[in-house]
Order: C-alpha cells, then structure tokens, then sequence
C-alpha cells in the first residue's frame, strides 16, 4: 500500500519552513508585529516563540522603517533575518531600507558584503480589508535590480522557495497571498527547496497559455477546466519567480500554443502582466502568436472594501474564461 500524502495548509507549510530554519541555522531568527505572543496577524508564525525563545522570534513596535532598518543591519553583520511586514501594504513605510539599502548593497560595496535577507509580505485582496490592506505590490519590487522577487502559490512551493529564500545570499522578497493561507496540498516532510527561478506548467495544453501568479494560478486552472468543456485546451503556467523571470518556459509554451493570457491581481497598468508580454514580444515566440495578446489584470482603482465591488475590482474565473476563449476565437 502507498503511503499515504501528507497535506498542510499555506500558513502550515510557511511555519513549518520558519521552524527547519531555525533548527537548521541558528543565525535565523524572526522579526515582525504581532509575530510572537500573537502567532502573526494571519496565525502563520504560531507558536514559534514558545518553542524558539523571544530572542528568535521578535515582536517589534509599530515602525516598519525600523524594523527593517534593523533587519538590514542585522543581515549585513551575518544574521539571516526573516523580516514579516502585517500587510504587504505596509512595506510603503520601508521602502528606503529595502529598495536604496537592502537591493544596493552587494552592488555599491563590489560584492565584498551582501543582504542574506528575507521579507514576507502577506498581500491580495478578497478579505474585506479595503484600500490600504489589500494591495499587490510585488510589481513594485520586481522593478529594483538587486532584490529577488518570489510569490509561490502553493503549500508545497511555499515550503520549499521560502527554505531557499534564507539560504540565499540576497534579500528576497516573499509574496503570500492572504486567500491562499488556508488553501491545503501535498508537502514533503522534513527538509526540500524549491528553485527561485523557475516557473511551473501545472496544466498542459495546446490552444493558449494563462500565465498567472498567486491566487490567479487556481482560478486560472478552474478556467481552464471550464474551457477544457468547450473544447480549448489551456496550458496554466504558475509564474512563481517575478525577478528572475523564467523566460524560456514561457517563450516555449507560447511557442506552442500560439497564444497568451495573463493573469495577475495588480493593477493592469505597468503590471507583470505588462512585463511578460513585453518578453514575449521581444522573443522568437512573437512571430508564432495567432491572436493579440491578453492582459488580465486589476481595475484601475484602490480596492473597495464593499465585497462585490472588490470582487469586480480583481480578474475573476469568468473574467479568465472569457478572455481564453477570446484568444482562441481571434475576439478582443
């Protein structure tokens, strides 16, 4: 008989990889609002400080400026710092720190010191949370050289590029949608990464590639069930790595399938969707595409906190139905 798979939820499996480092390295330690005694806004550090100690697992004050002032510090002095911003919206408040410290570094001193530093960052909308607690801003940090950007969509890849995430010897910047915290799969137990760089095809097909990231990635592969009913073959491609983007699979699949769909929570404009089709265009895979490609991305607005008007604001399963299936037929 197989043994049977192990199943964790999202936040389960980021804990899980927080505890392995911890055990693993003693130079990681944890820094963040609410993150101890608390157990993390969201509950995804739990009850690490209990077993790990407080001076491990730390709660700071109100101040993301300082906390990740310190956490910069703290990596350049060869700690391994997992910094959690409450709400990725937050990180607004850091952005010296992450963008002119953090990203810099390593270039401005010719590689003689680096940033072995990780931000989580718990982002998206779909909680009621409004305007300024619901953004997706990895766009943002996908624009800074220097930064690694990741956003995995997952349990199992959760796990895994987090565990490679500390490991690096460059700050990442780690992007957990809040609507996939309770979502549950197969993770591995004990000690695995998974690669910062490469995208994942989780659906093959043959008449349009969904390229997609976070929450977008099980809402594109629900899409492509429904098309598969109407006889078009999606093949989902989970972005997984803003910054380095894994062009070749994406040039591969477009050069197959002829067409593309891109999904994405942020906004429209200047988005990553915006990013992959430039790629794209700029690629051998441009002369083979048979229809315009397609942008799916977030209303131009701040996000509402009414929930059908916040749902209206982000791409939707029919949203990625219909634009599949306007690509196949040629329509816009």
């Amino acid at each position: 008989m197989a043994a049977e798979i192990r199943e964790l939820s999202y936040s389960q499996a980021i804990q899980e990889a927080l505890a392995i480092a911890m055990e693993r390295d003693e130079r990681v330690f944890l820094m963040g609002e609410d993150i101890g005694v608390y157990g993390g806004a969201f509950q995804v550090t739990g009850d690490l400080q209990q077993r790990f100690g407080e001076g491990r697992v730390i709660d700071t004050p109100i101040s993301e400026l300082a906390g990740a002032g310190v956490a910069v510090g703290a990596a350049l002095l060869g700690r391994r710092p997992v910094y959690e911003f409450q709400f990725s919206d937050f990180a607004t408040l850091a952005m010296e720190q992450i963008v002119n410290q953090a990203a810099k570094i390593r270039f401005m001193l010719g590689g003689k010191a680096s940033v072995p530093l990780v931000m989580r960052f718990p982002c998206g909308s779909g909680t009621g949370a409004a305007a300024q607690h619901s953004q997706s801003l990895e766009a943002w940090f996908a624009h800074v050289p220097g930064l690694k950007v990741v956003q995995p969509s997952t349990p199992h890849d959760a796990k895994g590029m987090l565990l490679a995430a500390i490991e690096d010897p460059d700050p990442v910047m780690f992007f957990e949608h809040k609507l996939l915290y309770k979502t549950k799969g197969p993770v591995p137990e004990g000690y695995y990464t998974e690669p910062l760089h490469e995208a994942r095809i989780r659906r093959e097909g043959s008449d349009v590639t969904i390229v997609a990231t976070a929450i977008m990635v099980p809402r594109a592969l629900e899409a492509a069930v429904k098309l598969a009913e109407e006889g078009i073959s999606a093949e989902v491609i989970d972005l997984r790595s803003l910054r380095p983007m894994d062009s070749r699979t994406l040039v591969d699949s477009v050069s197959k399938t002829t067409r593309l769909v891109c999904v994405y929570e942020g906004t429209k404009q200047l988005g990553i969707g915006a990013e992959v089709s430039a790629m794209i265009a700029e690629s051998a895979a441009f002369d083979r595409l048979d229809a315009p490609i397609i942008r799916l991305g977030g209303a131009d607005c701040p996000l509402p906190y009414n929930p059908d008007l916040e749902r209206a604001a982000v791409p939707q399963v029919p949203d990625i139905v219909a634009a599949a299936r306007a690509s196949v037929q040629g329509k816009r």
